[in-house]
């Protein structure tokens, strides 16, 4: 499966520090519908922990996902900030995870060369 981050949301998550770990919790809880809202479109909603806390108050993360295959957090906000994305947000969402789970797996390569993806590091 590639694990991917959008440029905007990597510079996000250093600001918050949401690490790759916690990204790769996020991704196993959504395979096994653990703590995920589906959005429609491969779009889904995430709690995301802050290192060294829990998930209760940490991160929302929205991300394009097809099991087995993708994961693409693209953004995410705090729980204390934003409730939810409001209708011209998700819209904009699901027309981004259309588009993005219509690529071909080259492509997700060509964009990670091309700096438009950072891949999550995977966690031993």
């Amino acid at each position: 499966m590639l694990k991917l981050k959008t440029k905007w949301f990597n510079k996000w998550a250093k600001k918050n520090a949401v690490t790759d770990k916690s990204l790769n919790i996020a991704i196993e809880n959504l395979s096994n519908n653990l703590g995920s809202v589906y959005l429609g479109n491969g779009l889904y909603k995430i709690r995301t922990q802050k290192a060294g806390q829990g998930k209760s108050g940490g991160f929302r993360t929205i991300v394009v996902f097809r099991k087995e295959d993708v994961a693409i957090f693209v953004y995410g906000f705090a729980k204390n900030e934003k409730d939810n994305l409001d209708m011209e947000e998700l819209r904009y969402f699901k027309k981004l995870a259309k588009d993005l789970l219509s690529l071909q797996s080259k492509k997700y390569l060509e964009l990670i060369k091309q700096g438009v993806f950072i891949q999550i590091k995977v966690s031993k």
